[in-house]
């Protein structure tokens, strides 16, 4: 009786756990911050770099640009060729 209650119980805990996210940025802010330490995780819900730098004062942590934002992409200039 004691294995089903414990295997019953078990189950109930897998099927309760919340499902993990694959994705480690939000696509809705720009800026990110990288949080070191035991647990290592990206917080992005900032808009500038200067808001998220002031944010890291003091703590384990880096301001990083966001690649998955998809906000304006600057477009390299493009060169005319000449014919000769």
């Amino acid at each position: 009786m004691r294995r089903a209650c414990l295997a019953l119980a078990a189950t109930g805990m897998l099927l309760a756990s919340a499902p993990a996210q694959a994705q480690t940025y939000d696509p809705n802010y720009p800026v990110c911050m990288q949080i070191y330490g035991p647990v290592g995780y990206f917080d992005c819900r900032y808009t500038s770099l200067e808001q998220c730098r002031y944010l890291a004062v003091g703590r384990s942590a880096t301001c990083v640009v966001n690649p998955y934002f998809p906000g304006k992409r600057s477009k390299a200039p493009s060169r005319s060729r000449r014919a000769d």
